[in-house]
Parts: structure tokens; C-alpha cells; sequence
């Protein structure tokens, strides 16, 4: 327990780090993401042709490849960000895909009476969009919105692979100088294997 008691500082900063990080990068996909599934729904041909490459791409690039190219790569070209946000723009962009496929199935379950209903009153598409579709897509598509938001904090980690100090950098450093943080993080998983748990799961497997 010496490895967190004396390292609770730097973990408490990685934590705060990873939490930045998840926060930002999910709010910065919903709102590109929607923008997206509002392009895919749109009436303009080239709005959705555009939506329909960016969830192409967005969902099928790993989020290291990304966090590499932008952090890593653009500097030999010319473009630096710094490795925090370009670890945001990684995965604002991975997540704006999954967020334009989630809303856009949202919007779909909108009964289409209503969108009828709103073009007969003279409601331009944008205000269509913003009053009537989009609340009630976001409303039904909570749940997959909440995996994505789980899916950004899981892709935070990967941002020690470049350098950036969060949680999972904090946890390695601390392992690599304390292997007893290796015993305090894996303690639940040795629970099985030991004797008492294995004699227990014994009896009860032999009982009438």
C-alpha cells in the first residue's frame, strides 16, 4: 500500500488528466458527431456524401494510429500540437463517427408524421432539426451515447504510448519503481487462486 500512500500526488493528477482528457474529447465528438448525422439526413448531396466518408475514416482508424499521426507525424510537415490536445483531437475524432452513426439511428426512429407535420407549418430544416428531430434522438439514444463516453475514457489511456502523463503513465512509473503497485492493482484478481477461495469453491462444488 507504501506504492499509492506515497504516490496519491501523482495519481491523483493522472486521474484528474485522464478525466480532462475523456471529457473533452466526448463533448467535442457529440457535437461533431451530431453535426455529421445532421449532414447524413440533410437534403444536400454533397453534406451527406461528406458524412458518410467521415464516419468511413473516423471508425476505422485505430485511436494510437491517430494520437501518432497528429502528435507525432505532423510535426515533419510543419503542424505541431501540442501531445495533450493532440490526443483530444484523436479522439474527437474516432468518437464523432460512432456519435454520427448513434444520432443518426435516433433520428430515424422519429416518427416521420411529425417531420411532416413541421414542413406543412412552414418550419425551415434547421429549426426542424434543432426543435423536434434532434431532442428526441438524443433523448432515445442515451445509452449507446453513455458506451461511447466509456469508450473515450478506456482510449485516454493509450495516451501514455506518446508521451502524455495521465493515469496510465502515473500506474506504470509506479510499477516500474514500486512492483509492490503490481500486488495492490491485481490483488482482486489473485482472489481465486488463493487457498482458502479454492477450498471453499470445493466444498461447495461436493455438497449434496
Amino acid at each position: 500500500m507504501s506504492a499509492i500512500t506515497d504516490n496519491l500526488p501523482a495519481i491523483g493528477w493522472g486521474l484528474l488528466v485522464t478525466l480532462v482528457i475523456s471529457v473533452l474529447s466526448y463533448l467535442g465528438g457529440l457535437l461533431l458527431g451530431s453535426l455529421m448525422a445532421i449532414f447524413r439526413v440533410g437534403p444536400i448531396p454533397p453534406l451527406r456524401a461528406l458524412g458518410a466518408a467521415w464516419v468511413t475514416v473516423a471508425c476505422n482508424i485505430p485511436n494510437l494510429c491517430l494520437m501518432v499521426l497528429i502528435g507525432l507525424a505532423l510535426p515533419h510537415v510543419g503542424i505541431t500540437i501540442p501531445l495533450f490536445w493532440s490526443v483530444i483531437v484523436a479522439l474527437i475524432f474516432s468518437s464523432s463517427g460512432f456519435v454520427c452513426e448513434t444520432v443518426r439511428s435516433g433520428i430515424n426512429s422519429v416518427p416521420k408524421g411529425q417531420i411532416e407535420a413541421a414542413r406543412a407549418l412552414g418550419m425551415p430544416f434547421g429549426l426542424i432539426i434543432r426543435g423536434i428531430v434532434l431532442p428526441q434522438a438524443l433523448a432515445r439514444t442515451i445509452q449507446p451515447l453513455v458506451n461511447i463516453f466509456i469508450a473515450c475514457l478506456i482510449g485516454s489511456s493509450l495516451a501514455a504510448a506518446i508521451g502524455v502523463v495521465e493515469l496510465t503513465a502515473v500506474t506504470q512509473r509506479i510499477n516500474q519503481e514500486r512492483a509492490a503497485g503490481v500486488i495492490t492493482f491485481h490483488l482482486p484478481h489473485l482472489r481465486p487462486y488463493l487457498p482458502g477461495h479454492r477450498l471453499r469453491r470445493h466444498e461447495i462444488r461436493r455438497a449434496p
